[in-house]
């Protein structure tokens, strides 16, 4: 085994070996992965469209194989939104149909390179339904925590896959909380909390940067529950500033449902963490999370950019998801938050030739008792 890396807590800075079978420090603070990245442009020429092509800035060992599905490298299409030239990342398109195969086909890499043999994970149905697919190329068992609520469309993807699905009354905090009662005994691969998730999410920055032009866009309009498409991004950008790649990092527009918003809340007040909020009903429930764990780093990310945050209401929500399958695009009602979001951020008014890059962050066909309601 050739783990990469070291842990270190965001708190209070302690640190831990890579292959620590750990999810939080003893502090309490959410750990981050401390490695040095080393982007080959010549290798990563040689190989195919894939995530993988950007093997030598993801955390694993030369040593180590993938566990992968053919993930990465979704289109990036050109067109506009009231007027305005915007591009959008079709992260739809993953395996699962979602952008949290990024995360997970990393994430679970790592677990077999720690030689568990299963994991635990709490997920509103898209981290839950990626989890248990690559669970199931490794040949991990799995279990995934989710909310009672949770679409039952995201439900069957997830018992398809093989993995054990455990529904837990008293919403998404709860789930989170059976899950983490779990990991005291099997390894937790959290979305949230594992760090190498975090780096999997980043080659959305890589992949963007390569289709621009290896450019950097001016401007990121992405959703936020839990922060970690935003943060990937902004850890893989960050990395590319520091290896001379780009000039400068792009502006982030962080889109929450204002049905449960308490980071576009703190932003608002100035605060450093996260407001205390109860999470009301919402289409966007992917976006629906009361008290996410990283909320200090996307609030900080966030702020470093010189970004904003953006509150959309439930019929933005879903008037903006019925017009963009309208338009060919199936997208799940989360995602129609962000485009809903990208609406409103550029009818403020967008600056003069300005590069911004939004993403359909999931399929629509995951959420089809809703599309059903909405269309009817």
């Amino acid at each position: 085994m050739a783990v990469v890396g070291r842990l270190v807590c965001a708190r209070c800075g302690e640190r831990y070996a890579p292959d620590a079978l750990r999810w939080r420090c003893e502090c309490g603070g959410v750990l981050d992965l401390a490695f040095r990245p080393r982007l080959d442009r010549r290798q990563m020429a040689r190989r195919g469209p894939t995530l993988w092509r950007y093997r030598e800035v993801l955390p694993l060992g030369p040593d180590e194989t993938p566990v992968h599905l053919g993930e990465g490298y979704t289109p990036l299409l050109q067109g506009r939104v009231g007027g305005y030239p915007v591009w959008l990342k079709q992260d739809h398109l993953f395996p699962t149909g979602s952008y949290k195969d990024r995360g997970a086909a990393v994430l679970i890499s790592h677990a077999v390179a720690l030689g568990v043999r299963g994991v635990v994970e709490d997920s509103s149905g898209n981290a839950g339904a990626a989890i248990a697919a690559y669970c199931a190329r490794a040949g991990l068992a799995c279990e995934i925590f989710v909310p009672e609520e949770t679409s039952p469309a995201k439900l069957v993807q997830i018992q398809a896959y093989g993995a054990t699905l455990h529904r837990v009354p008293g919403g998404r905090m709860a789930a989170a909380a059976a899950a983490q009662q779990a990991a005291e005994t099997t390894y937790y691969a959290s979305h949230v909390w594992n760090p190498y998730f975090l780096h999997g999410c980043k080659t959305f920055a890589y992949e963007v940067w390569e289709q621009l032009g290896r450019r950097a866009p001016d401007t990121l309009v992405l959703p936020v529950g839990n922060g970690t498409l935003l943060l990937g991004a902004a850890i893989g950008f960050d990395e590319l500033l520091a290896a001379r790649q780009i000039a400068r990092v792009p502006r982030l527009v962080a889109i929450q449902a204002a049905a449960c918003a308490p980071l576009a809340l703190a932003h608002g007040q100035g605060a450093d963490s996260p407001a205390d909020v109860q999470a009301g009903p919402t289409l966007a429930e992917g976006i629906a999370i009361a008290a996410p764990p990283r909320g200090e780093q996307v609030l900080a990310a966030v702020r470093r950019s010189e970004g904003q945050f953006l509150t959309v209401s439930e019929d933005e929500i879903a008037g903006a998801t019925r017009a963009w399958w309208r338009h060919g695009f199936a997208l799940e009602p989360t995602a129609g938050a962000t485009l809903a979001g990208l609406a409103r951020y550029l009818a403020a008014g967008a600056r003069p030739r300005e590069i911004i890059v939004s993403a359909i962050t999931g399929h629509g066909l995951k959420a089809a008792l809703a599309l059903s309601d909405l269309v009817s």
